[in-house]
């Protein structure tokens, strides 16, 4: 991505979380790959639109907003509100938040509907499926248990097996019950709506679509896989009683939540557009702000989505062929990544494993650590990515605290004591160094825009080792004690906090409160990329120096840790078997 190519115009956004519970440490995962994503994108002079919505649909929601006393749009009201308090405590700065229980989703949702249907792309068909006789609604997958159908495991849900890793149909498992009432589910006849994915038209769109660079090679290796098996037509309905949006012209059906679901990133950001928070953002000759329709039409635009690798299906097929035959705008990127384990095991309730991000804040540990242990394990790819306690305060301490702060803190009592805060010029060997940093900083933009960004916090610790390492030849705490070597002092430190700040743009993106405090102890304006070029320069005043961050305690980090609040079973049930097999496919594509 070099830095002397035109403004690009990005509309970016994350897998919508389910609106059944608080946020975990896994959407933080997401949510900080996007959000560094996008603050690299805006250093570098792109525009972007980055939103998110909850994705407040389905029968868990209705039915834990049941246990609960209150109306689903009550649950899904109280979760929305819990929100703000985890993004902005880990800086992850979305321009717009909203949900998928809105106008714009159903307006948009049930338009969508309605041009695949006038393209004779909906079909009905009879299906049979397990209905709850004392709670009156058909069960989805995982409201039924019984015993594996290959192993003969008992108590497993109606879509796979957690002792066989089998995936199979509620209808196979055997002694079925219903978990809601424990009755013995009834098979029962219901008239379902269809996306004909099996159409020959749908098929070639996606075997074209799916050919070029939009997905991940692994992620392209395993669509060809299930373009070989066959697409079967998704079934899109749901029959009431359920809590999500009306079919157009149906009675008593609702869309299935995966149709309305990615819908909500069209609806969030036309609810940011009508409400005028684009205009700031959007760069239009002579007019102050597009409108959401414009903005979707423009020609340069891009669509970028980030998610994890078990909703791909949904996103490489059923998303981009709802668009294309709707005559909407495709995607032109699909960002997957791995899921988050923590010491190498599944985040899990039972377990109590799982990093409680409210408790870590509360606790006063700094969500910039969070951010960069997290960014440091980062690329492109779609492995998973480990978050082990003890090495987290280690990558921690000896990076951030040892070779980067380090470097500030070391050099601005001379600046300040002896120089009046005044910087002057780098000697030639600080100036060597400085060019070495000023390349890597032009090759950072490519470096974020490929997701590599554990490299780039590699190159960035390794040229602040070398920084550390200049400083120690030039021993400036014996240079302090002679009058004669005042010049040479000064041109050390100069050159020290020169490169400091240049690797805190190497850095911005992914801890941008640190970064900002370093800005603020420099006295220079905002930094991005360009401003690299721009040094500081003799007779350029540092303020004092308070401490930038400091060493993480292991005690309390261990203390964030045990009963989190991650949400209960797989948040879209309907889906669970085909994301289990299509996650575990993926993982083995990959390898």
């Amino acid at each position: 991505m070099p830095l002397n190519l035109a403004p690009r115009k990005l509309f970016v956004t994350t897998a919508l979380p389910y609106a059944n519970g608080p946020l975990h440490l896994g959407h933080l995962l997401e949510y900080i790959q996007a959000d560094t994503w996008v603050r690299a994108q805006r250093m570098a002079g792109h525009a972007v639109q980055f939103v998110c919505a909850d994705d407040a649909h389905g029968a868990p929601i209705m039915i834990a907003a049941q246990k609960a006393g209150v109306t689903p749009q009550q649950y899904i009201a109280d979760i929305a509100r819990s929100r703000a308090a985890y993004l902005a405590g880990f800086h992850i700065r979305f321009d717009n938040w909203h949900s998928t229980h809105s106008t714009e989703n159903q307006q948009l949702a049930q338009d969508i509907y309605r041009k695949l249907q006038a393209r004779n792309l909906i079909a009905r068909k009879d299906i049979e499926q397990f209905y709850d006789p004392v709670e009156g609604m058909f069960l989805p997958d995982r409201y039924v248990k019984g015993s594996c159908p290959r192993c003969g495991a008992p108590e497993q849900h109606g879509d796979s097996c957690d002792a066989c890793g089998a995936v199979y149909a509620p209808t196979d498992v055997g002694q079925p019950r219903s978990i809601l009432s424990g009755a013995v589910p009834e098979l029962r006849n219901s008239t379902h709506l269809f996306f004909r994915l099996s159409d020959p038209a749908i098929q070639a769109f996606l075997r074209s679509w799916t050919a070029d660079a939009t997905l991940q090679p692994e992620i392209a290796r395993k669509v060809s896989e299930w373009f070989a098996d066959g697409l079967q037509d998704w079934d899109i309905s749901r029959d009431a009683p359920y809590f999500g949006i009306p079919i157009p012209g149906e009675i008593g059906k609702f869309f299935y939540v995966w149709l309305d679901a990615p819908v909500g990133y069209l609806a969030s950001l036309k609810n940011h557009f009508d409400k005028g928070g684009a205009r700031n953002h959007w760069h239009v000759p002579s007019r102050t702000a597009q409108t959401f329709d414009e903005f979707l039409g423009d020609p340069l635009l891009e669509q970028v989505h980030f998610i994890g690798k078990d909703i791909i299906y949904f996103h490489a097929l059923f998303w981009p062929a709802m668009l294309h035959f709707s005559g909407l705008r495709l995607p032109s990127k699909i960002n997957a990544h791995g899921h988050l384990t923590v010491r190498g095991e599944k985040m899990s309730k039972s377990k109590g494993n799982g990093l409680d991000p409210l408790r870590y804040l509360d606790l006063g540990l700094d969500a910039d650590w969070i951010r960069y242990y997290l960014a440091a394990k980062l690329n492109g790819g779609i492995d998973d990515t480990d978050f082990n306690p003890q090495d987290f305060v280690a990558r921690v301490n000896a990076d951030l605290v040892g070779k980067f702060v380090n470097i500030a803190s070391r050099c601005s009592g001379f600046i300040l004591k002896k120089f009046d805060a005044t910087l002057g010029l780098p000697d030639q060997e600080g100036l060597a160094l400085l060019g070495n940093l000023q390349t890597l900083v032009e090759q950072a933009g490519a470096r974020y825009e490929a997701r590599e960004y554990a490299r780039c916090i590699r190159e960035s610790m390794a040229m602040a080792d070398q920084v550390n390492a200049y400083f120690d030849r030039n021993k400036p705490w014996e240079l302090a004690k002679k009058p004669e070597c005042g010049a040479q002092l000064l041109a050390v430190c100069t050159a020290c906090l020169e490169a400091f700040r240049l690797l805190c743009i190497l850095l911005k993106p992914v801890i941008p409160a640190l970064v900002g405090r370093a800005q603020s102890f420099l006295q220079i304006a905002e930094l991005d990329f360009a401003s690299a070029a721009r040094r500081m320069g003799p007779g350029h005043r540092i303020g004092a120096y308070r401490h930038l961050t400091h060493r993480v305690d292991s005690a309390l980090v261990e203390q964030a840790f045990g009963a989190t609040h991650l949400p209960s079973g797989c948040p879209r049930p309907m889906a669970c078997a085909e994301k289990t097999a299509a996650a575990k496919a993926i993982d083995a594509a990959g390898n």
